[in-house]
């Protein structure tokens, strides 16, 4: 297989403004070579936040589908939790002291785009191919059926079941889009002989919980719901096809990837989905084998699922706020997010909507809640309070697990 290779030569940089880290060494300049086969200097931080972070190669290059998640996922905090769940998740098979993370690479947008949508049924594939047999033609190139057969393979890339009217109510319930979004990672490791190489990738498979679909524009909305049983096997299978679709791409032929399907929520639900199955497969195999259960999930507070299944949280979080709305009358109510593995709480977030009138007002909000917070909730579990006011963010009360004392920063503007 033919290595994503960077050379590398080692000179020191001292990389201002760094923040303190495990590793106390100055950076690695890196000259890297361009497909224009000039070379451009490139930086190996090493500076590291955490053992827990990876490290990235500078300048940042940016994902090849960049962009296609915001416009596929409608809630945004299945975004960010696809994200960062997927590089969590990654940990397992790529170590940070090991490992350099890079956005991935090699599945483009274009390539995204084909793949998210539906396939098509023999009459509109037919139909499509005549339509572009007709338009390549017009423009003067020959057409044989070697091109129409490639043609036909290019139409039915859609990894979305195939309807055949859009307008039919039935259809739609009945072949649902399951698929959201395809997130790619790559991991990279350096030599001893200064060159870094790709050595591995993280593939996150977005799926849906619910189906929201329209029969005409600007029509009513209708929702199906699909059930985890059903959005499991629809997954696996999605996943088995993309891996045999990457394997054909010449720089992810024969490294180890790692898959992670992951359950979005519904479009308005105030709390991200989270990922429910992972697997790895060995360089150059074809075949994914046995899946492995992720015992994570995102839990809003209060709600009914909440109660029922963390009803210490659930009662915490309501006298949280109890306590506020005992001094501060304008308060509407605490949003709480609790992420769960293996249903031991990791971190818990909580929201605070309020109309404020100065910054007093919130110096003075702000001091009262960080004495709840000293009081009422324990240390093993990282913690986050923000307060807000019209969708702007007024201060913010954190702690990390462990940490007896939480950090407070009031925003000026």
């Amino acid at each position: 297989m033919k290595k994503a290779v960077i050379w590398l030569s080692i000179t020191l940089l001292t990389l201002a403004g760094c923040a303190p880290s495990l590793n106390n060494n100055e950076d690695e300049v890196v000259p890297k070579k361009d497909e224009a086969k000039q070379q451009e200097k490139s930086i190996v931080p090493s500076y590291q936040l955490s053992e827990e972070n990876y490290r990235t190669i500078l300048p940042y290059r940016t994902s090849a589908s960049r962009g296609v998640i915001t416009n596929q996922m409608m809630n945004r905090m299945d975004i960010g939790e696809m994200e960062t769940g997927l590089r969590r998740l990654s940990k397992e098979y790529y170590d940070p002291e090991k490992y350099f993370f890079e956005e991935g690479q090699y599945l483009t947008s274009d390539m995204l785009y084909k793949w998210l949508d539906r396939n098509l049924t023999k009459d509109q594939l037919e139909k499509t191919l005549k339509k572009r047999v007709e338009q390549l033609e017009e423009n003067g190139q020959k057409v044989d059926e070697e091109d129409k057969e490639a043609i036909r393979k290019e139409l039915q890339l859609g990894l979305n079941p195939a309807i055949a009217n859009d307008k039919s109510k039935d259809q739609q319930e009945n072949n649902p889009k399951y698929l959201t979004h395809i997130l790619e990672h790559n991991f990279l490791k350096k030599n001893k002989d200064d060159t870094v190489e790709l050595v591995g990738a993280s593939i996150g498979i977005a799926m849906k919980s619910d189906y929201a679909f329209q029969t005409e524009v600007g029509g009513t909305t209708y929702h199906k719901k699909i059930d985890k049983e059903t959005m499991l096997k629809k997954g696996k299978e999605i996943a088995q096809t993309v891996l045999e679709r990457v394997r054909k791409i010449e720089e992810l032929s024969d490294i180890p990837i790692m898959f992670a399907l992951y359950r979005e929520e519904d479009q308005g639900s105030p709390v991200p989905g989270s990922y429910v199955a992972k697997t790895g497969v060995s360089g150059g195999d074809m075949k994914i084998g046995d899946w492995e259960t992720v015992q994570e999930e995102n839990i809003l507070f209060p709600s009914d699922e909440g109660e029922e299944k963390y009803y210490d949280q659930q009662q915490l979080v309501k006298d949280f706020g109890d306590k506020i709305q005992e001094y501060f009358p304008n308060y509407v109510g605490v949003i709480g997010d609790g992420f769960y593995i293996n249903e031991e709480l990791q971190k818990l977030t909580l929201t605070i909507p309020l109309e404020f009138y100065g910054k007093g007002e919130v110096v003075g909000f702000t001091q009262y809640t960080y004495g709840l917070v000293k009081e009422m909730f324990q240390d093993y579990y990282e913690l986050e309070v923000k307060i807000k006011s019209n969708e702007k963010m007024e201060s913010v009360i954190y702690r990390d697990a462990g940490e007896k004392e939480p950090t407070v920063h009031i925003f000026d503007k």
